[in-house]
């Protein structure tokens, strides 16, 4: 399995790169690539092209892997799908920069559902019945199967909850402890809260 932080966001409400706002003298995104490394496994992060020298100034080149110019999608998917086409034999276990308060006994928890029930498609956490698909585990044979899908045209949404609907997902559902990990935290007034 392989760790993917998702940094290549526009951060429009936020108005800077969110993946690089610090919190305790680390980055957003190192600090999602700590919680991921915990778990033992190798990790990437995820990044467009305007954003690989800021990048490349914290992490080294070989950590980054950078949105396929190839697909004509935009968002997290885009994130997702370019990192399984560079690693495609790889199950993906996903978190977005721009949660910095998640926990690394969720992700713990996460990769124990992953271990303990192999036959899903993806692995994610709900929140009052709302899928939580930026903090997850996606198969490398699921992913192949979106990548299909985007190819032959039949992938008519490009939202992560869409994919979900054509993926057999052990949904997990978070504690009202858990809850406030899967803050996306999007504009200043956000951050000033926390």
């Amino acid at each position: 399995m392989l760790g993917i932080i998702l940094c290549g966001g526009q951060s429009l409400r936020m108005g800077t790169d969110k993946g690089l706002l610090t919190k305790e003298a680390k980055t957003w995104a190192q600090s999602a690539y700590n919680k991921i490394a915990a778990l033992d496994i190798p990790v990437k992060v995820s990044v467009n092209k305007q954003q690989q020298a800021d990048y490349s100034a914290i992490f080294s080149e070989n950590d980054l892997v950078t949105d396929d110019p190839l697909l004509q999608l935009k968002g997290p998917l885009l994130g997702v799908l370019s990192s399984h086409i560079q690693f495609p034999s790889e199950d993906l276990i996903v978190l977005a920069c721009d949660m910095p308060l998640m926990e690394p006994s969720i992700l713990k928890e996460l990769n124990n559902n992953y271990q303990q029930h192999p036959s899903f498609d993806a692995y994610i956490y709900t929140d009052d019945g709302e899928p939580e698909p930026l903090c997850g585990i996606y198969t490398s044979k699921a992913l192949s199967g979106i990548v299909d899908m985007l190819r032959n045209g039949t992938l008519v949404k490009h939202s992560m909850k869409f994919i979900l609907d054509h993926l057999v997902v052990n949904f997990i559902p978070a504690t009202d402890e858990q809850k406030i990990c899967f803050s996306n935290i999007n504009a200043h007034a956000e951050l000033n809260g926390q």
